[in-house]
């Protein structure tokens, strides 16, 4: 059975935990500042999203404008949405580059989730590999039977992509491209939140770091952890798929949506309070975390609100009762965890309110790049 504890418990230190050499991140520090940035002091680019503010000056005024897309890029947007008359095309774009292992189940689950933030069915991926030098013909093999099993699980064909050996990168990539339909009447926008609104996150916090945390560190996590945890942790990879939560959640009144992915809960709340052009305030303490990610996240000293979560939606919506009780229904977990406002940006834990800012970076590649210097 699974056991959710809250983020105070992390906080508190309450599971096994040795010292590490891992630099810290306090879960209740307001600044953060031990987190890896995207933008080192000299100007070079770092690892994780670009910033938001590099986002709006260098990238956003270049992308032109057309009357029939209905959902253009911004801030918080998973998908753009393009109008062919009887139904709306949704479209995302996104890359695995964390992590080799289960390359080809990630990559098609990501990008679907995407998709279901708008409420869109799933129909057709284009998947790009770009394999590094030392890859095998069964490393291709494996890749592709991962993919498969999650396009099959989905109901998607993977309709196309590209597939190439790439020099000069370590490990293999894959970006999907991912396409979905639905209605105009039924299209949902990350913009569509209100003040007052409900905020709403399925399932748990850090799922899918979790995952990735106890697959790639395995070796490090063992002299703290036991077996049977981290094989647990290590299956979290089956829940990462959020395409039920998104449509059902469609269905029950949400009016915004956005996939918890890299930055975590952290990340996901401010980008949808971007998008929405609202405050937010987030109650820290009744984010859902499972005893899984609250055990390695504590021996590794990360925040789990900021380690990339996919697995979870965020929902916001004006009919609580309704929206959780569709999702409950369903089998889904869901907890309210905030609510959308005209005022600030603001997380509220048990030790006082702090400033939400944009997202910086992720837990994950905070941790696993000082595992490649160690």
């Amino acid at each position: 059975m699974l056991t959710v504890i809250t983020l105070q418990d992390v906080a508190t230190g309450c599971l096994r935990n040795s010292p590490e050499e891992i630099p810290t991140s306090d879960s209740n520090s307001r600044s953060r500042n031990v987190r890896l940035t995207t933008l080192a002091s000299d100007g070079m680019m770092k690892p994780g999203k670009v910033p938001s503010d590099l986002l709006k000056r260098l990238v956003y005024p270049h992308l032109g404008r057309r009357a029939d897309v209905l959902i253009h890029a911004r801030l918080g947007e998973d998908c753009a949405a393009i109008d062919f008359g009887e139904w709306v095309a949704v479209v995302t774009s996104d890359p695995i580059t964390a992590t080799p292992r289960n390359l080809g189940w990630l990559a098609v689950h990501v990008a679907c989730n995407d998709l279901a933030t708008t409420g869109a069915e799933p129909v057709a991926v284009l998947l790009t590999l770009l394999l590094d030098e030392a890859s095998s013909a069964e490393d291709l093999e494996g890749i592709m039977r991962d993919a498969a099993s999650a396009a099959s699980a989905l109901g998607v064909e993977i309709a196309g992509g590209h597939t190439e050996v790439t020099p000069g990168v370590d490990h293999t990539i894959a970006v999907v491209t991912a396409i979905g339909r639905t209605t105009r009447e039924r299209l949902i926008s990350a913009a569509g939140a209100s003040p007052g609104d409900s905020l709403v996150l399925t399932k748990s916090a850090g799922i899918e770091g979790t995952a990735i945390l106890a697959t790639d560190l395995a070796d490090r996590l063992q002299r703290d952890l036991d077996g049977p945890l981290l094989a647990r942790a290590q299956s979290f990879i089956t829940k990462i798929s959020v395409v039920p939560d998104g449509l059902t959640a469609a269905r029950a009144g949400a009016t915004a949506m956005h996939d918890v992915t890299e930055g975590g809960v952290l990340g996901g709340v401010w980008e949808l309070a971007e998008a929405s052009g609202c405050g937010v305030e987030l109650w820290g303490d009744r984010v859902p975390i499972l005893s899984e990610t609250a055990a390695i996240c504590t021996v590794l000293q990360v925040d789990p609100l900021a380690l990339i979560g996919s697995g979870a939606m965020l929902v916001a919506t004006g009919n609580l009762r309704q929206t959780t009780g569709a999702l409950t229904a369903a089998g889904i977990p869901a907890a309210e965890i905030g609510v959308m406002t005209d005022q600030d940006r603001v997380v509220v834990r048990a030790d006082g309110r702090a400033p939400l800012d944009p997202p910086v970076g992720d837990e994950l590649w905070r941790i696993l790049e000082k595992g490649t210097r160690t």
